[in-house]
């Protein structure tokens, strides 16, 4: 039985009945910060509390990209298509150089450390934006228990001169992040008191305006149920493909829920990649998906 539920019949169009949910690996502790390599027809994802970055790919099979690495948790390439990721542990953003190299490009704001950034992403610009709540030193799972400096906030860093600026602070936890195709929207994942009796667990949407250097105040785009989202990504119709607590919900530019993917653990993050960027890779828990969809990721840099 194919793993969809269709809600809405756009949803059809989007899935494959002949296309099973393929465990592509097993047995971490908690994956996070999915990215694809499309020139070098991999995937790297996080197993953040141990320490480590994994590569994947479709004739090697898994092996360690990066050991320690700083508890990495979201990543993303930018317009050169170097590695950016967060560090945890280190409460920075990185840049893996061409050569290997890693180089710090931001941890403080004001003079104080971030807290734990994340998520990440890159704008076309080539501006990173990143989400720095506090999960990643509220516990030692995660990288080491910290004393956090700053309030979460949603940055704006411009590698070029180094500039960080707030976009938005806000909110209680913020999460998962993503441009819509045409970059006009951003959409925030705000799971802030994700264990308590009345967890938020809504993404918000924001207006992109002034050419990236400003965001309108954001407004609810959709609830997830069960469960909260942690990171998502986007199709070329606009669509965003969510985590949630039972797997993989689609929503439509609307907010209008199309449709899910049924996963047997919580999901954390997502990406496409594979041929024709239709393959959606998922970090369940301790286990690695792949499942081949009929619509293809939004090109990002």
């Amino acid at each position: 039985m194919a793993p969809f539920e269709i809600l809405d019949e756009r949803f059809r169009h989007y899935v494959l009945a002949n296309a099973p949910l393929v465990k592509l690996g097993e047995g971490f502790a908690w994956l996070e910060g999915a990215v694809w390599f499309a020139d070098q027809d991999c995937l790297l994802f996080s197993d953040l509390p141990n320490d480590r970055i994994m590569r994947w790919t479709e004739d090697g099979g898994m092996s360690v990209f990066r050991r320690p690495s700083g508890f990495a948790n979201g990543h993303t390439r930018d317009v050169q298509g170097r590695l950016i990721g967060c560090s945890h542990q280190h409460r920075c953003i990185t840049r893996t150089e061409l050569d290997g190299r890693i180089t710090v490009l931001a941890d403080r704001y004001g003079g104080k450390r971030l807290n734990s950034p994340n998520d990440v992403i890159c704008r076309s610009d080539g501006t990173i934006w990143f989400s720095d709540p506090h999960y990643g030193i509220n516990t030692d799972y995660e990288g080491g228990k910290q004393i956090p400096e700053l309030p979460p906030t949603l940055y704006r860093l411009d590698p070029k001169d180094g500039t960080l600026r707030v976009m938005a602070d806000d909110f209680e936890g913020p999460n998962g992040l993503a441009f819509s195709p045409d970059e006009r929207l951003l959409y925030v994942a705000e799971s802030g008191r994700q264990f308590a009796a009345d967890p938020v667990q809504h993404i918000r949407v924001f207006d992109v305006l002034d050419e990236g250097k400003l965001l309108s105040a954001g407004r609810i785009f959709h609830t997830i149920t069960p469960g909260f989202a942690d990171g998502f990504r986007l199709d070329q119709d606009g669509n965003l493909w969510s985590s949630a607590g039972d797997g993989v919900h689609c929503i439509a530019p609307d907010g209008t829920k199309l449709g899910s993917i049924s996963v047997p653990f919580t999901v954390s993050n997502l990406t496409f990649g594979g041929r024709n960027r239709c393959r959606l890779f998922i970090c369940a828990s301790h286990t690695l998906f792949a499942i081949y969809t009929n619509q293809r990721g939004a090109e990002r840099p």
